[in-house]
């Protein structure tokens, strides 16, 4: 229920979306899983802290704990009376909705979604002055971020795309710890999370693009989350002394290497995290590139969560600009969520202008995969070396839509860049489709050059 913050979205009209999904929700049993909880009840308190300074009046702890039976039935989600005191019946539920959440923490999931859990007790604690939310809300934050935020300033999860919506989290929770004394701990909670609030905000300014975009690495889509101009705004507004010193990128394993009319970011880390992978892809050596300041090869990005065709495709080996072996992923993705035999990644060389790794997610088909990067001025050269018993592959190179790229000989045109190959059997450019947000497509093109053992691609830019 997103909606329910958009601009000009009157109180009345608020009030009753709200309505209308308390009588559904006999229906709606997703409704009342954890997560959907998190998220909406969030959305639920913003909207009614701000129906409240308008004269919506408040609703007393001890009649929201009268109202709330337990927490499998949330007594007062029911109709009461043809819709009288609907604020007090908002509240009963949202109340009630809370105490399940509180019995339901997504343990079992951890990442992300127990974070969002802990963010959205946060809100509740606040809002129904409870110390018992509050409590639970510190103890996961505390915890959770000290081991979803490396050491580089990431998100564990390595999406830019998540990375946004869990920082904008954190700035809400600062925000509202900032502007709202009420719990004795909470100034102790505050400076904890300005600190991570900080060194995230370092890494996303680190792999955003000079344009304002990020890479749509693992799962990422656009439109979703808030833009990184948008979180440093924020940032500002709640008068954060983030730091504007790019950050050292290591633990993520991502490197950005930039020239004056490039920037380059390169995918030499490990799947992550290990023990929930649920939105990693089959990436491992993918490199996204920029040319005076456009978009010229990118990570496609997902269109879909369901478990299907679809999804397998856009989190495979082929859906990114890296290389595969006999049609196989370099580390096995499977259902939507699921990772199984991962790639191992070993740094070989590593200096200012070149990067040199091996993995080894072919090793079920007796085959290693080592990629060099060469970073000059206005050139790039990439190396793929197969070794072992199947040493033919597949390169993948995927344009930004609206590029019109011309194949000549062994050379792909494409506006101020030029791609050449030595070592390539077959060069093939395939018009395809791309993933334009969720549930949305676009035309582009896609190159695969079939090789033997080695391929060099050189990719040379002009301003």
């Amino acid at each position: 229920m997103d909606y329910l913050l958009q601009p000009n979205m009157e109180l009345e009209t608020g009030r009753k979306l709200i309505e209308q999904f308390i009588n559904d929700l006999p229906q709606n049993p997703t409704g009342l899983e954890p997560y959907p909880i998190a998220l909406r009840g969030i959305n639920w308190i913003k909207f009614l802290s701000r129906a409240s300074l308008r004269g919506g009046g408040t609703t007393t702890r001890q009649s929201l704990q009268n109202a709330a039976t337990t927490p499998s039935t949330p007594r007062h989600c029911e109709d009461d009376d043809g819709g009288r005191n609907n604020l007090i019946r908002i509240n009963g539920c949202l109340y009630a909705q809370y105490l399940i959440l509180l019995d339901n923490l997504e343990y079992h999931l951890m990442a992300n979604h127990l974070l969002e859990d802990g963010f959205s007790l946060l809100f509740a604690a606040f809002y129904f002055k409870d110390d018992t939310f509050f409590k639970k809300a510190k103890g996961i934050i505390e915890v959770e971020l000290k081991e979803q935020i490396l050491d580089d300033g990431a998100h564990f999860e390595l999406s830019p795309m998540y990375h946004q919506v869990i920082l904008d989290r954190l700035l809400d929770g600062i925000n509202l710890l900032q502007n709202n004394p009420l719990f004795e701990t909470q100034d102790r909670l505050l400076d904890f999370m300005k600190e991570k609030a900080d060194r995230m905000l370092q890494w996303l300014n680190t792999i955003t693009f000079n344009n304002g975009q990020i890479p749509l690495l693992n799962d990422s889509a656009p439109g979703i989350a808030p833009t990184t101009g948008q979180l440093n705004a924020y940032a500002e507004r709640l008068k954060l002394l983030f730091s504007s010193v790019p950050a050292a990128l290591d633990a993520s394993g991502y490197r950005k290497f930039i020239s004056a009319n490039y920037e380059c970011i390169v995918d030499v880390g490990a799947v992550g995290p290990s023990y929930q992978p649920g939105h990693a892809h089959a990436d491992t050596f993918n490199f996204v590139l920029n040319v005076n300041h456009k978009p010229v090869l990118i990570d496609t990005g997902i269109s879909t969560y369901e478990a299907n065709a679809i999804r397998l495709a856009e989190r495979g080996t082929a859906a990114h600009n890296t290389v595969a072996v006999y049609q196989r992923n370099s580390s096995q993705v499977w259902s939507s969520f699921r990772v199984a035999q991962r790639a191992n990644v070993e740094i070989i060389k590593e200096e200012k202008n070149r990067v040199t790794a091996t993995h080894d997610g072919f090793r079920s088909i007796g085959t290693s995969h080592q990629r060099s990067w060469l970073f000059d001025e206005q050139k790039i050269r990439v190396e793929d070396i197969l070794t072992g018993r199947q040493t033919k592959g597949t390169a993948y190179f995927h344009f930004s839509p609206g590029l019109i790229p011309i194949k000549r000989n062994n050379e792909i045109l494409i506006n101020d860049t030029c791609i050449s190959f030595e070592g390539a059997e077959t060069i093939s450019l395939i018009k395809a489709q791309l993933p334009d947000g969720y549930n949305r497509s676009v035309d582009y093109h896609k190159l695969e050059i079939v090789f033997q053992h080695k391929l060099v691609s050189i990719i040379k830019t002009k301003g």
